[in-house]
C-alpha cells in the first residue's frame, strides 16, 4: 500500500511498533523506488504515542490528508475455550481502539481543509463469520460497524471513510503455514489466482484519490470473488 501511494505522488510516512529492521528494509524499497517516505514508531493503541506520531509527521511531511488504518497483533486461531478476555481486548484495542485513536487526531486538520481520507483494513472473515476465530472477527466487525458510523459522521466535512477487505494474500509470514490449507483456500478463489500486496495497494490508492471523492462507507473486497454484496 505505500508503494503504490507512493507511486501516486504522497509522501508516506511509515508507522512501526517494533520490528524496526523490518521497518528499515521496508524504507529502503520505498526509497529506492524514487518514493519520499520516512519512518515513525509509534504503538498505535497508545493515545499519547499517536500524538507524538502526528506531530513529527506534520513537522516533516506536513499535514496529514490520508490514513490507512492496518496495524494488528497476532491472530491464532482458537476454539473460544481457549481465548480468554485479555486476547479479546487485545483485538478490540488494535481494531477499535486504534482507528479511533488514529482518527481522531486526524479530524482538526481534515476538517478544517474539508477533504481527508480514513482507509480501514477490515478482512473478509466478517463477512464469511470464519471459525475458530471470535476474537479477530468480532473485532474486525465492530472495526466495520465504526467505519460506517462515522462515515455519515465526516461526510459533512468532505471526509470520506471506506474499509479494504482482503482475503488470504501469502506474504511473508505465511511462509510457515500448512500447504494443505493454502490449497483448501485456494481451491474456493472464483479467479482462480492467489492475491498480491498490489492488488490491495491499487485499492488504497483509488479510495485515497480524487477519484474516489463520491465514495465513502464502502467496502471494497479484495479476495478474488469469495464475497460478493
Amino acid at each position: 500500500m505505500a508503494v503504490c501511494l507512493g507511486h501516486a505522488g504522497a509522501r508516506v510516512a511509515l508507522n512501526y511498533a517494533n520490528a524496526q529492521p523490518r521497518a528499515a528494509e521496508a524504507l529502503a524499497e520505498l526509497e529506492a523506488a524514487g518514493i519520499s517516505a520516512q519512518l515513525f514508531r509509534a504503538d498505535v493503541t497508545d493515545e499519547a504515542d499517536i500524538d507524538t506520531m502526528f506531530t513529527e509527521i506534520e513537522n516533516s511531511l506536513g499535514p496529514v490528508d490520508i490514513v490507512v488504518i492496518n496495524a494488528t497483533p497476532p491472530q491464532p486461531q482458537k476454539p473460544i475455550e481457549d481465548y480468554d478476555w485479555a486476547f479479546y481486548q487485545q483485538m478490540l484495542d488494535f481494531f477499535v481502539k486504534s482507528p479511533y485513536l488514529l482518527t481522531r487526531r486526524a479530524l482538526p486538520g481534515m476538517k478544517t481543509r474539508k477533504h481527508g481520507r480514513l482507509i480501514n483494513i477490515t478482512s473478509e472473515v466478517f463477512h464469511l463469520g470464519v471459525a475458530p476465530f471470535s476474537a479477530y472477527v468480532a473485532a474486525k466487525g465492530g472495526q466495520t460497524g465504526w467505519s460506517r458510523s462515522m462515515c455519515h459522521e465526516l461526510a459533512p466535512f468532505g471526509i470520506t471513510v471506506n474499509m479494504i477487505a482482503p482475503g488470504w494474500i501469502p506474504v511473508e509470514r505465511h511462509a510457515n503455514d500448512p500447504q494443505a490449507d493454502k490449497d483448501a483456500y485456494f481451491s474456493t478463489i472464483p479467479l482462480g489466482r492467489w492475491g498480491t500486496p498490489e492488488d490491495v495497494g491499487w485499492a488504497a490508492t483509488y479510495l485515497a484519490s480524487d477519484e474516489a471523492s463520491f465514495v465513502t462507507g464502502q467496502t471494497i473486497a479484495v479476495n478474488g470473488g469469495k464475497t460478493c454484496w
